[in-house]
């Protein structure tokens, strides 16, 4: 459904609506989103043949490692869970002072404290999802409460779902209005936009979404859940950093970027990196607006960087 065909049913007067589409359609317009799903994957598959082995270097693992968000977010979970895989952590970097700290633990809000009064590691900060993770259905009240009482618990940056089924029904000004009011009650800490890529499916969806999402203050554009069958893909990434690149161009303001589900090898990650570096560049990787979310990778990640086995999880 196009903005315009919303218009008959936003609960709004017509002059309203008409304004509230046409500013979706304006902001729209900064960008190309005539995108053909083919044309796309050719060019990513052919921007990672092309530049991957430069950056299969030792200073491109030690970039990825400071990366990682070591997450957790299963139904499992509990204070004993969290605060064991916590320790861990501290653990590994007190015995290897040297090696990039990881960037974020992240977890379900409920255990923000937590994880803030245990984590020891100095540069890993506090991540948690919120509003209504993975589906993004619930009221926007809980939503941003549920936000807040995150931040008031320590987390220091907040990962969110874009509301995917309004999305679809054409609704931009309920998902831009979430986002927005998710991130006042986010406060200082970032707010990350999942768009849930495998879902949204094409160049186009996706590319939109990521205009929206930005449109509304976000700090993060994330692809994925992790929750549902396709997760990060080089094609999501691709589309993702392309619109992040031309924000930038047009207003100065640069969006992190953050590749989460399926990142399961080394590989993978440098795939993802090789993207930020071409599309981005460096600024991107020093000033930490890159991130790849997995647990899995940490323990091949950080073998990778200090030549030898070790396990951190």
């Amino acid at each position: 459904m196009t903005p315009h065909e919303h218009t008959h049913e936003c609960g709004h007067n017509h002059d309203h609506c008409a304004h509230e589409a046409n500013r979706y359609e304006q902001a729209f317009a900064k960008f190309n989103l005539s995108l053909n799903d083919e044309t796309v994957q050719a060019e990513v598959d052919k921007l990672i043949a092309d530049n991957v082995e430069k950056y299969r270097t030792p200073e491109a693992i030690r970039d990825l490692m400071g990366t990682l968000e070591i997450t957790t977010l299963t139904v499992e979970d509990s204070d004993e869970s969290v605060l064991a895989m916590v320790e861990k952590i501290n653990k590994f970097y007190d015995e290897h002072p040297d090696v990039p700290p990881v960037a974020t633990v992240c977890t379900y809000p409920n255990f923000a404290n937590l994880v803030r009064n245990s984590l020891e590691v100095e540069g890993t900060i506090t991540a948690v999802v919120s509003g209504a993770f993975p589906s993004s259905q619930s009221f926007l009240e809980v939503k941003t409460v549920e936000t807040a009482l995150a931040v008031k618990d320590g987390a220091e940056e907040i990962d969110m779902v874009l509301s995917v089924g309004k999305f679809f029904s054409g609704d931009y000004e309920t998902v831009c209005d979430e986002i927005a009011e998710i991130k006042n009650a986010a406060g200082e800490s970032p707010l990350k936009v999942i768009l849930e890529t495998g879902v949204l499916k094409t160049a186009e969806n996706i590319a939109r979404a990521s205009v929206l999402s930005v449109f509304s203050g976000c700090d993060f554009l994330k692809t994925s859940t992790g929750k549902v069958p396709v997760s990060a893909t080089p094609f999501a990434a691709y589309v993702i950093c392309s619109i992040i690149k031309e924000y930038y161009k047009q207003t100065g303001i640069k969006i992190g970027f953050k590749a989460a589900g399926g990142v399961n090898t080394l590989e993978d990650a440098l795939g993802y990196y090789t993207i930020v570096m071409e599309l981005l560049g460096k600024e991107w990787i020093e000033e930490r607006l890159f991130r790849i979310g997995t647990s899995r990778l940490a323990n091949v990640m950080a073998s990778a960087v200090l030549g030898e086995e070790v396990k951190m999880l």
